[in-house]
């Protein structure tokens, strides 16, 4: 399976772009429910602990995303910049932008964690945190830290295989990962026989083992099995040209990721302001969000390749089919999810509290939020199509408009006129106007491509 003699992608620029979809958003999102799933069981090993760990570990979430954001950009920026050199059938330069891809996510990934590292103390106290907290925070980071190094490399090494069409591999390896942290995590948590007592470290240290043999099996697919990296370090040249392209599109990627935990900061404090009950229907919301949407988020991984590369080999009426469809699919998806929803608004909101008042914001949030779920799909799916069409300033001026013109100022004004129902219908209302802007973005953009490939021909 190397890149001898054929090219790994191909696939995704001939035959049925339906069936190309479903091949590869199927495993995505066996995936994502295994990245979820990673996520459940250190909170819940984490939380036998007491009140105090379970706090500790909620301080961490905002730094944790930012290393995350880097990898999904840096991810986001290897699938675009591969994926269009094997639509081209450049096979070569495929590999040697592979091979500056990692190389660069790793030097910047051991860049950030090292300044996280350097000012842990002060970016936590500013946060808020005790010195007690303080104290279990350090035992859990100092850890996740030089592990983080290992999850962006991940990332950006699950985005080269994505972009060759396999997300299976992918897939697996999560699978595994999630699997290894599952095992380890009560074991160097609680230390039981001869496992030593780690407490809140032990979490973290069942994470990096998961990371560690991913890595290890993820190297061995790239370089060995398919030769996309090469061991050998590339010349000054060809690092200064790919790693430009793919930190065009992987800075503004990471910046426009970026935009959900400063909205959700803000969505959460004018949920504040009509009590506790409200921002814990906000914060079961939150969870419940990616579930309901998890196909969006399956396809916003497996949609961009096969964009990528029709864009690369200059397939642009099938870069337009696989947009549309996409985006019928997810709105018909979404529409099934939320009557489903409606229906056991009851029971979920029973699932997660006792308290009357409680449930019924619960019930509220799931009358209204996922109604603009179909539409939350198509700003999600255009922003990754433009990040794969090579456009990623428009992606990121999408996003900051969604949040900071549309989703949160609709929301405040809603809450302001028609209180929690408001804040909830508001948002909703801000998603429908950015599904049309990112609509008419995207056919605009492709239009323009269009026009650009007419005049060069």
């Amino acid at each position: 399976m190397s890149l001898q003699g054929r090219n790994p992608g191909q696939n995704l620029v001939e035959g049925s772009i339906k069936e190309a979809l479903i091949r590869m958003t199927l495993p995505m999102i066996a995936g994502m429910i295994l990245l979820f799933t990673f996520s459940l069981v250190d909170t819940l090993f984490i939380s036998l602990l007491g009140t105090e760990a379970l706090t500790a570990i909620s301080f961490t979430f905002p730094v944790t995303f930012t290393m995350l954001s880097i990898a999904i950009g840096m991810g986001i920026g290897a699938s675009a910049v591969v994926a269009r050199r094997l639509g081209s059938s450049e096979l070569e330069k495929a590999k040697q932008a592979s091979t500056v891809i990692n190389y660069i996510a790793l030097s910047l990934a051991i860049l950030v964690a090292g300044l996280l590292w350097l000012f842990m103390d002060p970016i936590f106290t500013l946060m808020g945190a005790s010195q007690q907290l303080l104290m279990l925070i350090r035992q859990y980071m100092v850890v996740w830290f030089p592990g983080s190094v290992m999850m962006v490399c991940i990332m950006c090494g699950n985005s080269v295989l994505r972009a060759c069409g396999n997300t299976r591999i992918p897939s697996l390896l999560m699978a595994i990962a999630g699997l290894i942290n599952a095992i380890l995590d009560p074991l160097l948590i609680f230390g039981p026989g001869p496992f030593p007592e780690l407490g809140i470290a032990g979490a973290a240290w069942a994470t990096v083992i998961a990371w560690l043999f991913n890595l290890c099996l993820l190297l061995y697919y790239l370089v060995i099995r398919l030769e996309m990296v090469s061991p050998q370090v590339p010349s000054q040249e060809v690092f200064a040209s790919s790693g430009r392209e793919m930190l065009r599109i992987g800075i503004p990627a990471a910046g426009a990721n970026m935009m959900t935990p400063l909205a959700a900061g803000v969505m959460t404090s004018i949920a504040a302001g009509f009590g506790d009950r409200a921002v814990a229907a906000f914060g079961v919301g939150a969870r419940i969000e990616p579930i309901a949407t998890l196909l969006v988020l399956a396809m916003s991984s497996s949609l961009p390749p096969l964009i990528s590369q029709n864009y690369g080999a200059g397939r642009m009426e099938r870069v337009e089919q696989a947009y549309r469809i996409a985006i019928r699919f997810v709105l018909v998806w979404q529409l099934g999810v939320y009557v489903l929803m409606v229906a056991s608004a009851p029971l979920i909101a029973d699932i997660f509290s006792a308290e009357l008042r409680v449930v019924e914001a619960i019930v509220l949030f799931v009358w209204i939020m996922p109604a603009g779920y179909g539409l939350q799909g198509i700003i999600i799916l255009t922003n990754s199509s433009l990040n794969a069409l090579h456009k990623p300033m428009l992606a990121l001026y999408l996003s900051i408009t969604r949040f900071f013109v549309f989703y949160v100022p609709l929301a405040w004004v809603g809450s302001e006129l028609y209180g929690l129902h408001g804040f909830f219908a508001g948002a909703v209302c801000g998603n429908l106007l950015m599904a049309v802007i990112s609509w008419r973005s995207f056919n605009r953009a492709l239009d323009g491509e269009m026009a650009l490939r007419q005049v060069a021909t």
